[in-house]
């Protein structure tokens, strides 16, 4: 053996004892139980014998690794330490696997393009939620993994270069990381005559609280203003003095005549990013900043579909991200919830 290679020795199990296993062992019991039965480098041992005949191991396989190779393992958590982030916890590394899991209720931040270059290499696997998706604490945002049973030192190094370059452009951000939410105050404006002369009852106000709420921030107040612009300006205007995170204005955001909030928006010197979103449900969306102060016009499928265009951009504005045009128009990929 000249070292550069991996060798794998076929052993009968009743011959292996005082040998290290190449790998881990997992024993399955249908609809009972899935789990690691043996770790990879256990030496085996007299008493092991019937648990290896029981998983149906006659063989085992003893390695003798190359210098240029790695065991699965080792490369999975070498490759997972490179990319975490923020935010970020690893598992034990097992048959091959380490998953990264979030630490704390925020959002992902993965990059998609590394995320390709990774695995157009070849015989590694990097797998991961969607970018700007919501993590909660324990719950994984991606995974390593290696195929084969070895793999090259090379793959890794280069999955380790790649990170390292990401850092560099990034001010030292890693490619994989959680943002924590911030918990940001409300000022809450209802508009709508039949909801401000008391003909019907608010569902808008339960709603948005409880969105909000799930993220740990909160509806600090909510006022109330028929459809009438000069007023509905005048309320904005009030919340903007109360000094509140976020000003979101709800009801009146269709093209109906009656219907005055984006007019009112817009009037209350609010810069528009967009008023119109390309995702169904909440299409009519507006998205807007009023003295560097996040400003929203709510469509009404905020107070019954589970996941509308508000559900999209209010975590990213709770971990602190400036939404532009671009974020925007981007929506529209996936925008469709079929749901």
């Amino acid at each position: 053996m000249n070292g550069a290679e991996t060798i794998l020795k076929e052993v009968p199990v009743r011959e292996a004892i005082g040998l290290r296993l190449a790998h881990d062992l997992t024993r399955i019991i249908p609809g009972e139980f899935k789990g690691r039965l043996f770790k990879k480098g256990h030496v085996i041992t007299e008493e092991d014998i019937p648990s290896l005949l029981d998983i149906g191991k006659e063989h085992i396989y003893i390695m003798e690794l190359g210098e240029r190779e790695l065991h699965e393992d080792d490369a999975a958590l070498r490759m997972a330490e490179a990319l975490m982030g923020d935010g970020i916890t690893l598992s034990e590394p097992h048959e091959g696997k380490v998953s990264l899991k979030s630490s704390q209720l925020g959002l992902a931040e993965v990059d998609q393009v590394l995320v390709e270059a990774i695995n157009e290499l070849g015989e590694i696997a990097l797998a991961t939620v969607k970018t700007h998706s919501v993590v909660r604490e324990g719950r994984p945002l991606a995974a390593t993994r290696v195929i084969p049973l070895t793999v090259s030192k090379a793959k890794v190094e280069e999955v380790e270069r790649l990170a390292a370059e990401y850092r560099t452009a990034h001010q030292g951000q890693a490619p994989l990381r959680v943002v924590p939410f911030r918990k940001l105050r409300a000022g809450l404006l209802t508009t709508g005559g039949e909801v401000f002369s008391g003909r019907i009852q608010d569902k808008f106000g339960p709603a948005v609280r409880a969105k909000l709420e799930a993220f740990g921030s909160e509806v600090g107040e909510q006022r109330f203003a028929p459809d009438d612009r000069q007023i509905i300006v005048k309320e904005i205007h009030y919340l903007l003095e109360q000094r509140y995170d976020m000003i979101l204005v709800t009801g009146g955001m269709s093209v109906d005549p009656d219907d005055r909030t984006p007019g009112a928006i817009k009037a209350s010197g609010a810069d528009i990013v967009s008023y119109g979103t390309p995702m169904l449900p909440g299409s009519m969306l507006l998205m807007g900043y009023l003295n560097g102060v996040p400003i929203m016009g709510l469509p009404g499928c905020v107070m019954h579909d589970p996941y509308t265009s508000f559900d999209v951009l209010l975590p990213r504005i709770l971990a602190g991200q400036t939404i532009v045009r671009e974020d925007i128009v981007r929506m529209g990929y996936g925008g469709l919830n079929n749901g």
